[in-house]
């Protein structure tokens, strides 16, 4: 055992230098209270068992200074009850199978377009997500509803058929930590129930895992507007402060930014420079790569983020 304290000057030394005297002790030496330490200058007589008292204390103080130079006690990312998990690009891989079906809506129409003309709309609901490129491609009496319903049609028939393996590998494994940590879980998506319900089943993920499922059909402002999220919280009955989300969306981030909860956004979709233009405080690159400590402490590589 050792341990530290400060020795008096000695005989050749100044009276203002001091000098740390490390001491090595026997727990069976501890053990005798009448036991003394005595310098062969004038300095006074202490009995070991109070020396050790006062050294224990001054090791304790120093590793409170070291602790806060390394950046505090690690308890700033804050309390987590809940994880909001967004459904296309996150929970499943459908971004591409809903881009393709959408490109087969704009065909039937005898309008050329891109899967890439769809992203900058992703994230937002369907009507936004074909009713923005329309608008671009100029088409003339373009129906959002009746547009909509076509591609619900086409992706559940082509992309969404159960089993069809497009669930992201992780998912389900990370759902079952946090449930099993005992923070609640749920699916917070712009897309409607019906796609949400199609995906969760095409992935292998019961409905009955969640603990809440908030779609988009009773919401007129949708991503990026906050009200998802906010939803989702009172319906779980968590507050927004202990609230994360999951996102890959830029819109998603910008939703959970607004609604001020925490979000870690992975890069299926997006790239991480242009995620962090949203500010997440975390990134990764799927949800297979995301640990339950990223969620219940930030994990390393968090970003300060100011709400």
């Amino acid at each position: 055992m050792a341990l530290r304290l400060l020795s008096t000057p000695s005989p050749t030394s100044s009276p203002s230098q001091s000098h740390l005297t490390t001491l090595f002790f026997s727990s069976r030496s501890l053990s005798r209270p009448n036991s003394v330490i005595q310098w062969r200058s004038s300095a006074p007589i202490f009995s070991r068992r109070l020396v050790a008292r006062a050294c224990m204390k001054l090791v304790e103080e120093e590793e409170e200074e070291e602790e806060s130079a390394a950046g505090g006690t690690g308890n700033e990312w804050g309390k987590v009850s809940a994880v909001l998990f967004d459904m296309d690009g996150v929970l499943c891989d459908s971004e591409e199978p809903s881009r393709l079906a959408a490109v087969d809506v704009f065909a039937e129409m005898g309008v050329e377009v891109a899967v890439e003309d769809f992203v900058p709309f992703m994230g937002t609901g369907e009507a936004n997500f074909v009713g923005g490129v329309a608008s671009l491609k100029g088409v003339e009496g373009f129906n959002p509803e009746a547009a909509k319903k076509r591609f619900f049609e086409i992706y559940l028939d082509k992309y969404a058929k159960p089993n069809s393996g497009i669930g992201f590998p992780g998912a389900l494994e990370l759902i079952t930590q946090c449930k099993n940590s005992g923070v609640k879980v749920a699916v917070a998506s712009s897309a409607d129930r019906i796609k949400v319900d199609a995906n969760l089943t095409a992935a292998g993920l019961p409905l009955s895992l969640f603990d809440a499922i908030v779609s988009a059909d009773a919401f007129e402002n949708l991503k990026p507007a906050p009200d998802i999220f906010l939803a989702a919280s009172k319906i779980l009955n968590v507050p927004i402060s202990e609230c994360v989300v999951i996102e890959d969306a830029l819109a998603g981030v910008q939703a959970a930014r607004a609604a001020q909860m925490r979000c870690i956004a992975v890069t299926t979709t997006l790239s991480e420079d242009t995620l962090k233009a949203a500010a997440p405080s975390l990134v990764r690159k799927e949800i297979g790569n995301i640990l339950l400590q990223d969620i219940l402490s930030g994990g390393p590589g968090c970003y300060s983020m100011q709400l």
